[in-house]
């Protein structure tokens, strides 16, 4: 199995930063791409940033500048990827999602999940 935690959500002032974690484990082979999705109460799911294997990295137009995507690195807890947010705003304020696409222990492509962490800007 394959496991994808989140975590470093909070509360904080517009204008403050955070730093989300993300630890993808358990029977991986190989790892391609890892992202970080978020939804907003009443809002659409939407893809704020992601990075693959070589280092290549995407942003929504709405968090460039402000949000940065680590590499992929492995650790103890795991294939690990951050996502440094800057200058936040409420309107970032939502659920993040972190994403793993690996091939797991049925030597597939498959896309995994993690649960969520809550991100709120406000004063």
């Amino acid at each position: 199995q394959v496991q994808v935690v989140e975590s470093g959500g909070g509360l904080v002032q517009p204008g403050g930063s955070l730093r989300l974690s993300c630890a993808a484990s358990g029977t991986i082979f190989d790892i391609n791409v890892m992202s970080w999705d978020r939804q907003a109460p009443g809002k659409e799911r939407e893809l704020v940033a992601t990075v693959d294997r070589d280092a290549g990295r995407d942003y929504l137009d709405s968090v460039k500048g402000r949000f940065t995507i680590s590499s992929i690195s492995r650790d103890n807890a795991g294939n690990m990827v951050y996502l440094q947010m800057n200058e936040l705003k409420p309107e970032d304020t939502a659920v993040y999602y972190c994403n793993a696409y690996v091939v797991d222990w049925s030597n597939r492509w498959k896309d995994y999940w993690g649960q969520g962490t809550q991100v709120t800007v406000s004063s």
